[in-house]
């Protein structure tokens, strides 16, 4: 009886190829309030390339224990550091603004799509954008990609650039430490090429297939479905 090959058990989600989700820390948005408060500790979060910040803020919901939020740091913030979130807060590292109140050329990062959303736009390590110009009823923002997009100018954002740049500098000096990184995000390492492997663990397997095309139809069955699915066309494009 012959087994599923690894594309399909990729996609069918079983653990091994599940991203283990639960070791995360909690969310990363910015207070819905004004208000402000001072970094408690700055930790490692599995789930992200960035660390994050436990803030403890002024506000009081009622409850006995404190407000603590998650935040993503930006570099040159430490432990013991406050932080402001609102129209009133200063151009400081950490501190989270309306678009419409940060100066043009700073950097920022954890911008928001949308008023209120939390922050969508960068948000992994060493990533930054910054605001080129205010218009009327926009924002425009250099992205990280270094493309540029209208923003609605009530969008927030923290000021700053996020903490842990360079990480992807570091080169890794053994496999183990590859197999420990694939395996926080739910990839499996070592990645083998579907041509080395056997005719059993693959279609493009084996060595007595030569020539096999790389397309296949929508309708091929499971074990068959991989390489350029209902492909249009393929190959080099003649002129």
């Amino acid at each position: 009886m012959g087994k599923r090959i690894i594309s399909q058990r990729r996609g069918r989600g079983s653990p091994t190829y599940r991203s283990p989700g639960h070791k995360g820390k909690g969310e990363v948005n910015h207070p819905d309030d004004e208000s402000s408060g001072t970094i408690i500790d700055i930790i490692h979060d599995p789930a992200r390339s960035a660390p994050v910040g436990i803030v403890q803020f002024e506000e009081d919901d009622g409850d006995d224990d404190p407000v603590t939020r998650n935040v993503l740091v930006p570099e040159g913030v430490s432990v013991g550091d406050e932080i402001e979130v609102g129209i009133s807060a200063s151009i400081e590292p950490g501190n989270t603004l309306p678009l419409r109140e940060i100066p043009e050329g700073v950097p920022i990062y954890n911008i928001e799509t949308q008023p209120g959303d939390g922050g969508k736009i960068a948000r992994s390590s060493g990533t930054y954008a910054f605001v080129v110009t205010h218009n009327r009823d926009s924002t425009r923002v250099r992205l990280p990609s270094k493309k540029f997009k209208d923003m609605n100018p009530d969008c927030r954002a923290t000021i700053g650039v996020v903490a842990g740049g360079g990480r992807t500098e570091r080169e890794f000096q053994k496999a183990g430490q590859v197999h420990h990184k694939s395996r926080a995000k739910g990839k499996l390492y070592p990645r083998v090429s579907a041509v080395a492997m056997n005719a059993v663990d693959h279609p493009f397997g084996g060595s007595t297939k030569p020539g096999k095309p790389k397309t296949v139809s929508r309708d091929a069955s499971p074990g068959s479905k991989v390489g350029s699915i209902a492909a249009s066309r393929s190959g080099k494009k003649k002129k």
